[in-house]
C-alpha cells in the first residue's frame, strides 16, 4: 500500500457499535444516561465544594478539581460516540481525531496528578496534623492544580505533535469507539519508533511516579494510623480514605484492565469495551464513591438541594 502523508488524510474510521437498528436506540439511550449522570453527578459536587464554606478546604478543593476533569473527559469521548450511533458513517476527521487525542489525553492526565496531590494531601492531613494548615496552604495547593495541568497539556501536545509527523496508509480504521493515541500510531506507514518510545517514557515517568507517589503515601498513612491509641481516631483517619482510596482503586484497575487485555487477546472489541471502562464508567462512578460515603458532601448536598428547591 502507499503511503499517504497525514495532510492528504481527510478522516479515519471509527468501530461501529451494532448495525441492528433497535441496539442502536439502546445504545444510545444507555450512553446518553451515562453522560447524563456523569455530567450532573460531578457538577453537583463542583457546586456542592463552592456554595458550602465548610468545604472551602484543599481535600474539596482538589475534589471540586476532579469532578471537572471527570466531565471534561466525558465530553471529549461521548458526545461524538452519541453521533456516530445516529449516523450512517463512523468518520471523524483528521484534525477531530487529534484534537480528541489531545484533550482525552490532557485529561486523562491531570486526574492521575490531582490523584496523586489527593493522596499527598491526605498523608500531610493525618501524618502532621499540626502541621497541615501550615504546608497545605491555598498558594501551594494553587500551585500544585496548575502544575499538574501544565504537564497534563505539555504531555499531550508532544503527543498530538508526534502524530503530525506520521505518513498513514490506506487502512484508516481505528478499533475503538474513540480516537486514542496508540491505535492511531499503529495506522501509520512511516516509522513509529520515536513515538513508540515517547508513549513508554511517558507512561513509566507520568503513570509510574504518581502511582508510586500514592501507594509510598498510604504506606506512610496506615503506618501512622496505626500508632494511633484510640480506636476512634483509627476509624476517623481510615474513614476520610477510603473515597479517594476507592477512586484510585477504580481509576488504575480500570487502567490496568484496558492494558492487560490488550496484552492477552486480539478481540479489537473486548479491547474497545475495557477502553469504555477506562473513559466512560470511571468519571460516572466518582461522584457516588465521594457522595455516598462522605457524611460532609452528603450535608452539603441536601443544602444545595434546599437552595435549588426555593428558586
Amino acid at each position: 500500500m502507499e503511503p499517504r502523508n497525514h495532510t492528504d488524510v481527510s478522516e479515519f474510521h471509527l468501530m461501529r457499535l451494532s448495525e441492528d437498528p433497535e441496539l442502536k436506540t439502546i445504545f444510545f439511550s444507555l450512553f446518553l444516561s451515562m453522560y447524563l449522570v456523569t455530567v450532573l453527578g460531578n457538577l453537583l459536587i463542583v457546586l456542592a465544594v463552592i456554595s458550602d464554606p465548610h468545604l472551602h478546604t484543599p481535600m474539596y478543593y482538589f475534589l471540586s478539581h476532579l469532578s471537572f476533569t471527570d466531565i471534561c473527559l466525558s465530553t471529549t469521548m461521548i458526545p461524538k460516540i452519541l453521533v456516530n450511533i445516529q449516523a450512517q458513517s463512523q468518520s471523524i476527521t483528521f484534525t477531530g481525531c487529534i484534537t480528541q487525542i489531545c484533550f482525552a489525553l490532557t485529561f486523562v492526565l491531570w486526574e492521575n496528578f490531582l490523584l496523586l496531590v489527593m493522596a499527598y494531601d491526605r498523608y500531610v492531613a493525618i501524618c502532621h496534623p499540626l502541621r497541615y494548615t501550615v504546608i497545605m496552604n491555598p498558594c501551594l495547593c494553587i500551585q500544585l492544580i496548575l502544575l499538574s495541568l501544565f504537564i497534563s497539556i505539555a504531555d499531550a501536545l508532544l503527543h498530538g505533535l508526534m502524530v503530525l509527523r506520521l505518513s498513514f496508509c490506506t487502512d484508516l480504521e481505528i478499533p475503538l469507539f474513540f480516537c486514542e493515541v496508540v491505535q492511531v500510531i499503529k495506522l501509520a506507514c512511516s516509522d513509529t519508533l520515536i513515538n513508540n518510545i515517547l508513549i513508554y517514557l511517558a507512561a513509566g515517568v507520568f503513570g509510574g511516579i504518581p502511582l508510586f507517589g500514592i501507594i509510598f503515601s498510604y504506606i506512610q498513612i496506615v503506618s501512622s494510623i496505626l500508632r494511633m491509641p484510640s480506636s476512634s481516631r483509627k476509624y476517623k483517619a481510615f474513614s476520610t480514605c477510603g473515597s479517594h482510596l476507592s477512586v484510585v482503586s477504580l481509576f488504575y484497575g480500570t487502567a490496568f484492565g484496558v492494558y492487560i487485555s490488550s496484552a492477552v487477546t486480539d478481540s479489537s472489541r473486548k479491547i474497545a469495551v475495557a477502553s469504555m471502562m477506562y473513559t466512560v464508567v470511571t468519571p460516572m462512578m466518582n461522584p457516588f464513591i465521594y457522595s455516598l460515603r462522605n457524611k460532609d458532601m452528603k450535608g452539603a448536598l441536601r443544602k444545595l438541594f434546599g437552595r435549588i428547591s426555593l428558586l
